[in-house]
């Protein structure tokens, strides 16, 4: 057994059941699945243990977010790599199979995110991995886009998507888990960018595709909640892992990617949210408990540095032609 399929839920059990029976119908059916509850108040836990007892459950006693719930899980797996995959996902077949193939062909390799679509228009892309520019934006490649002309080959990305991905569970121990002060929003993108700090590398495989009903916990695609937290984390994600020189190269774009944002949020709406995010994540930064998790600059590390931030700048253009 190679892999252990993680899904965090949270009073999801009309999307878990669909989640959990596509993964029983995997051709391939030699891996484990741990869910991890998080403080659900209606059946989700009642209905796994009656309808599959295979099932590891983790019940935590309440909602303690993403990053907590699947860092929990992933503690508690014992095979050579995890799947982290959300309980509003249906997968394909050969799913868990692509995955796995797709982390052998190179030892370096940290993750590799699956091709997922819009659940309720399944011609489009409801994302190909994640990228994040200098802007300090983070955005999900080729959403919305038709799925049989986008991202149809396999390619390196800055980090993949924690909604349905393969991680090689080893790497952890060296560059730490999924940072529990995002709560949930860019932790994804956040470990993406640490692993390649460390020299590891990101893929997406189109192969494995996975069918994604998107915002089912959060309710909607934007709203107080979501857009407020993905603020305040993304202010964090770039304080955390750039070192003060490559902060104080990007500043000019990051503010600029910042103005950008609280004009969008003005039409929507949500301007203040948004607003309140950005100064939640300042305030974080300042505070112990997000100084502990600054990645401390080593210099082995420099070339992985340059690359990266040749990565930041590409992916501003990458985002424009989006």
């Amino acid at each position: 057994m190679k892999s252990t399929v993680v899904i965090p839920n949270y009073n999801g059990v009309e999307y878990l059941k669909e989640c959990i029976c596509s993964l029983m119908e995997q051709k391939n059916k030699d891996f484990a699945i741990c869910v991890v509850d998080n403080g659900s108040k209606d059946e989700s836990v009642l209905w796994l243990k009656e309808n599959f007892p295979s099932v590891q459950i983790i019940e935590l006693k309440e909602n303690t977010g993403f990053c907590h719930a699947v860092n929990v899980g992933i503690k508690a797996c014992k095979t050579k790599y995890v799947i982290l995959l959300n309980n509003d996902t249906v997968v394909l077949t050969d799913f868990v199979a692509y995955l796995e193939k797709a982390m052998e062909k190179e030892k370096n390799t940290f993750s590799v995110s699956a091709k997922m679509l819009d659940m309720h228009n399944p011609s489009l892309l409801d994302g190909a991995g994640d990228l994040y520019c200098a802007l300090g934006w983070a955005y999900a490649r080729g959403k919305g886009r038709e799925a049989v002309k986008y991202y149809t080959e396999r390619e390196e990305i800055f980090s993949a998507c924690g909604g349905a991905a393969i991680y090689r569970r080893e790497i952890f121990d060296k560059i730490g888990y999924f940072d529990e002060n995002h709560f949930a929003y860019l932790e994804d993108c956040d470990i993406g960018y640490r692993a390649q700090i460390f020299g590891y590398h990101n893929y997406y495989e189109p192969k494995a595709k996975v069918y994604h009903a998107g915002s089912a916990a959060s309710g909607s695609r934007y709203n107080e909640f979501k857009v407020r937290l993905a603020a305040r984390n993304s202010i964090y994600l770039s304080y955390k892992n750039m070192p003060l020189l490559q902060l104080v190269i990007n500043f000019p774009l990051l503010a600029l990617g910042i103005l950008i944002k609280y004009l969008f949020f003005i039409k929507k709406g949500l301007s203040t949210s948004y607003g309140e995010g950005i100064k939640q994540g300042i305030i974080l930064c300042r505070k112990g408990e997000g100084k502990r998790n600054k990645v401390e600059f080593q210099w082995k590390h420099l070339r992985n540095y340059l690359r990266i931030q040749f990565l930041l700048w590409k992916n501003i253009f990458e985002r424009m032609v989006q």
